[in-house]
């Protein structure tokens, strides 16, 4: 793209905020163009922020994809809720984001709630219109905006681009102008070790259908470039419990190489170079109350 001075740039922040499985993560990945974010059919995959980046015509925009905001049980719901309403603060526009699918629930009337009470304005996207009747989608539409204060409304399928195209727009000519923050090849500020634990944490919600992807981590222990430009790469996953473990390595170590070759594949096609993964399974009944955990994912122990 021509970045010549005769162009006017922009530049800015845009929020993604939602209950879980709206399909946050979805629109940032569909709009960037790669995987910065995982996507799960499992609600709460997204635990801390992600930014995603693009450029739409002379527009940098820097999507903020937010752990799904719901009504918090643990710690760790605490401070995935927490980095969500931070993401919230620093943005230029906030956008919320419904699944037309399951229409006006509680998460979402919480969270229409909460921009009330602090005065904030919004965006609203409805998502998965591809999926449900249209008149249902107008009355959902009305109910919605009669409860918050929206400044406009996009209805679209992230997983297909329906319509989305207008979204990107209205956004690109809503930012500020300013020079862009990244280079134009950047596609997110989330360290490549970080991305790559996601996406093995990707591939464990995946290929385990019980609830144990709740109860782990996956941590990057080494991120060594080879001489052969190759990378070496070793991740630990952390679970709560023994038997835990017990799943995840399946008989004779089936499971955990099936989900070490899946996740190997998907970063070597999002790196673009070789990747040597290495997967570990520690039990450590207390990651979840370990602040080191938190700091790594930039989340706040004390939420």
């Amino acid at each position: 793209m021509d970045t010549n001075d005769t162009q006017v740039l922009r530049c800015g922040f845009v929020a993604l905020i939602g209950a879980p499985n709206a399909g946050k993560s979805t629109i940032t990945n569909n709009f960037v163009g790669s995987k910065v974010s995982i996507v799960s059919p499992k609600v709460q995959t997204t635990r801390t922020m992600v930014r995603g980046i693009g450029v739409y015509e002379n527009t940098q925009i820097i999507f903020i994809d937010t752990p799904g905001i719901f009504r918090p049980k643990r710690r760790l719901d605490r401070a995935m809720v927490s980095s969500a309403w931070s993401g919230v603060k620093d943005a230029d526009i906030v956008v919320l984001v419904v699944d037309a699918k399951r229409g006006f629930d509680d998460e979402t009337r919480a969270i229409i709630d909460q921009l009330n009470k602090n005065k904030l304005s919004a965006i609203l996207v409805l998502n998965k219109v591809d999926i449900i009747d249209k008149t249902k989608l107008l009355a959902l539409s009305a109910a919605l905006n009669e409860a918050g204060n929206f400044k406009e409304t996009f209805m679209i399928s992230a997983l297909t681009g329906q319509n989305i195209d207008d979204f990107y727009k209205y956004l690109a000519d809503n930012l500020p102008e300013s020079p862009w923050y990244y280079p134009e090849e950047q596609m997110s500020d989330m360290p490549l070790k970080l991305l790559a634990a996601e996406i093995v944490r990707e591939k464990l919600f995946l290929y385990l259908r019980q609830e144990i992807p709740y109860e782990l981590t996956v941590e990057p222990e080494l991120w060594e470039r080879r001489e052969d430009g190759s990378v070496r790469a070793e991740m630990t996953i952390y679970v709560k419990k023994d038997n835990q473990k017990t799943i995840i390595l399946g008989r004779g170590g089936e499971m955990i190489k099936k989900i070490g070759q899946s996740a190997r594949r998907e970063i070597e096609r999002e790196l673009e170079e070789r990747v040597h993964l290495f997967l570990f399974v520690k039990v450590r009944a207390n990651w979840i109350d370990d602040p080191a955990r938190y700091s790594a994912w930039n989340l706040d122990f004390n939420s």
